[in-house]
């Protein structure tokens, strides 16, 4: 994918991403930011940053800095990535939620995904869709703090494995277009409700909860919705909390449950579509990675075997299955044979790759093996050396040789008939794999594998090692990840709005520029006043501008916002600008 097709400035660390995720990679739309949105990243990271800083983990202040995030500014993403490379970490704008598997893996990479729509003002204080206030603001600077950083890592390695299930697909899908439906104003009432209801049917109807649901459970307790240290006064380092000014005050409350954190969290499912119940507390980020770990321990990722085959199966999705040898084979699994429940012989359908160590073998990509694979897992019978701990000297002893026609029968009833034309070995002389021509293959009276349809290809391995979500190599398979067909739609503004960020810009040139216009602040005063009866932000803006100078409309604009804040639905966004401004 071309850097002139994405008009992305790409650094040291964007150019070692995969080449199958650069399809989710999208223009950030700066020019699109109207002077509202801009004033409202500002007042959301100046209130937050005011409150923050007695109650976030101490490396959040530092990071604000040391991830290229300014507070008056939305920041431009080439920005960021010029300071965050500097970490080891790099920025990429993508259209809202994407494919779990996906967000981990560029999480692997150490790369940040950032949606590239920021929140309208109706939702200044929380939103239901991921935006750049979210992600630049809540995600980034934390990951200045190095033990968090590698946390992050090792979750995108871990959780980009983990396997899905199709009612994990499902939900993605249901709440991406909720989350899109509720912050565009152009959305109905009827299109939101529709969406929210079939958001709450799926999360009623999940059923047993897939590794995938599991450890985005541990990801939005955690890397979303986290507090650490003591249990009685924790500190916020949660992006969702960070980012949100509601929220970051609600949950320090005493009111608000909170509970230690610990592998069991896992279990916990979340509703975004509702405020938090409770939240978990970190004693510190080592005891994050400790949880990680002990999880991953119980992934088929690190366990293998039949259950593995199964969740892999049960998925329909791309996945790899790595034996005991380090023959790594990765397509869509739909049969497991197995034997006094161990697999003994295990299948693909469609193109199917084989690697070794994270490396496509030559001459077996998925073109070659287009239409599937399938091989025999286990010992022979009555042969207590499996084949890949034999010795040049078993193998001759046995038969095992280049040119010999060979009956291999394996324990639980898997039968190779055919002979031997070659073998590949790994850099230390293990046998991955044994090619036969003439080859048949059967399971009990089944015929799995006929001589007439071509070499047969076995893989050797003893036991299933490990089964993990996605292929062992980035370069075997294009499409990994599915883009979602719901796309974010910009919104449409009406005449009326497009003249008041007008208004907004004037204001804004004035305070950056700092040569005050009187006359030019008091004619957007009262064109707001007689157009724009709700638009209270605006006037927060042109208050901080003339509070300490001397202005013959600013008890008349004070007057007026008090006036507005009487208002339940304005009151404490009014009052928290104006205390801001005073302090």
């Amino acid at each position: 994918m071309s850097k002139k097709k994405y008009q992305i400035e790409l650094n040291s660390v964007t150019k070692k991403l995969p080449k199958h995720l650069h399809k989710f990679i999208v223009k950030q739309p700066y020019e699109d930011y109207t002077a509202q949105n801009q004033a409202v990243w500002r007042y959301v990271m100046r209130l937050s940053i005011d409150y923050l800083k007695s109650v976030s983990h101490h490396s959040y202040l530092d990071g604000i800095s040391k991830t290229g995030i300014s507070i008056d500014k939305i920041p431009k993403m080439e920005g960021m990535n010029r300071i965050l490379k500097d970490i080891g970490w790099a920025a990429v704008s993508v259209d809202g939620f994407i494919p779990p598997n996906a967000f981990m893996e560029f999480q692997a990479h150490n790369v940040l995904v950032i949606a590239s729509e920021i929140r309208t003002i109706k939702h200044i204080t929380y939103t239901p869709a991921p935006d750049i206030i979210h992600e630049a603001a809540g995600h980034a600077p934390i990951i200045a703090d190095p033990e968090y950083s590698e946390y992050l890592r090792r979750f995108g390695q871990i959780g980009s494995k983990a396997i899905s299930s199709p009612k994990d697909n499902d939900m993605y899908e249901a709440i991406r277009l909720l989350s899109i439906l509720k912050e565009n104003p152009n959305s109905s009432k009827e299109q939101i409700k529709k969406a929210m209801a079939k958001v709450n049917n799926l999360q009623k109807n999940m059923g047993k909860l897939s590794e995938m649901a599991k450890i985005r459970n541990l990801h939005w307790w955690t890397v979303e919705y986290g507090l650490i240290g003591d249990l009685d006064t924790p500190r916020i380092y949660g992006a969702g909390l960070l980012s949100s000014i509601g929220e970051s005050k609600e949950c320090l409350k005493k009111s608000m449950k909170k509970i230690p954190y610990t592998i069991a969290t896992a279990k916990v499912n979340f509703d975004i579509t509702k405020p938090q119940p409770q939240l978990f507390v970190t004693p510190n980020f080592s005891f994050l990675s400790y949880v990680l770990e002990k999880f991953a321990n119980r992934m088929a990722l690190r366990k293998g075997g039949l259950s593995g085959m199964k969740k892999v199966i049960k998925s329909k999705k791309l996945g790899t299955a790595e034996l005991s040898t380090g023959i790594q084979i990765s397509g869509i699994f739909t049969r497991v044979i197995n034997s006094k429940k161990k697999p003994i012989y295990m299948q693909t359908t469609g193109p199917t790759a084989l690697s070794s160590k994270g490396k496509e073998l030559i001459s077996h990509s998925k073109e070659y093996h287009s239409e599937g694979f399938g091989s025999p897992i286990g010992k022979l019978e009555g042969v207590n050396l499996a084949i890949e701990d034999m010795s040049p000297k078993d193998l001759v002893a046995y038969g095992i040789v280049e040119g010999k026609h060979i009956e291999l029968n394996f324990e639980g009833g898997v039968r190779v008939v055919g002979k031997i034309i070659t073998g590949k070995r790994d850099l230390q002389g293990k046998i991955l794999l044994i090619s036969f021509k003439d080859c048949k293959v059967t399971y009990n009276d089944e015929v799995l594998f006929k001589p007439d349809w071509g070499i047969y290809d076995m893989a050797v391995g003893k036991k299933i090692a490990s089964v993990f979500s996605g292929p062992a190599s980035d370069e075997s398979f294009d499409e990994i990840h599915t883009i979602s067909k719901v796309k974010t739609k910009k919104i449409k503004y009406s005449l009326k709005e497009k003249e008041l960020f007008k208004l907004y810009k004037k204001v804004r040139n004035i305070r950056e520029n700092k040569k005050t216009n009187f006359k030019t602040l008091a004619n957007v005063f009262s064109e707001v006043k007689s157009k724009y009866k709700n638009e209270w932000l605006i006037l927060i803006e042109i208050y901080e501008i003339i509070h300490d100078l001397k202005c013959n409309f600013k008890e008349e604009l004070y007057d007026y916002l008090i006036k507005m804040s009487k208002e339940d639905n304005y009151s404490d966004l009014i009052n928290n600008g104006l205390k801001l401004i005073k302090k």
